[in-house]
């Protein structure tokens, strides 16, 4: 138990002092009412539309295919690295990873989600 004092005093700093900051702030930040400040900025016009519109879904999902393949492509370059030493059962889990990325990436496009319509 002894050698972990060390790390209960930095778990215990380091999340109280977080806390009597944000303590401080509460309690000493001035608090002022105002129907203006409840309003969505826009230039110092008044609001055109909704703050909040609705956003399109094909931007997800090319972020999530983004990093899928790059996930792929940052396994790629140990595995090239290291060919000659893995052996056979090596090959088959690089070749059994690379068609499961390859399923994944037809079955995407076969259901439209590259499509920008």
């Amino acid at each position: 138990m002894t050698e972990y004092v060390g790390v209960w005093i930095y778990l215990r700093f380091s999340t109280a002092r977080p806390a009597r900051i944000r303590l401080l702030s509460w309690t000493v930040a001035p608090r002022r009412k105002d129907i203006e400040k409840a309003t969505a900025y826009e230039c110092g016009f008044d609001p055109f539309g909704e703050a909040r519109s609705p956003f399109e879904v094909s931007f997800y999902l090319v972020g999530i295919l983004f990093l899928v393949f790059d996930l792929e492509v940052a396994y790629l370059f140990p595995w090239i690295r290291g060919y000659s030493e893995a052996g056979w059962y090596g090959f088959g889990t690089r070749i059994l990873f690379l068609v499961v990325l390859t399923i994944g990436f037809v079955y995407e496009w076969m259901k439209g989600a590259l499509d920008w319509n």
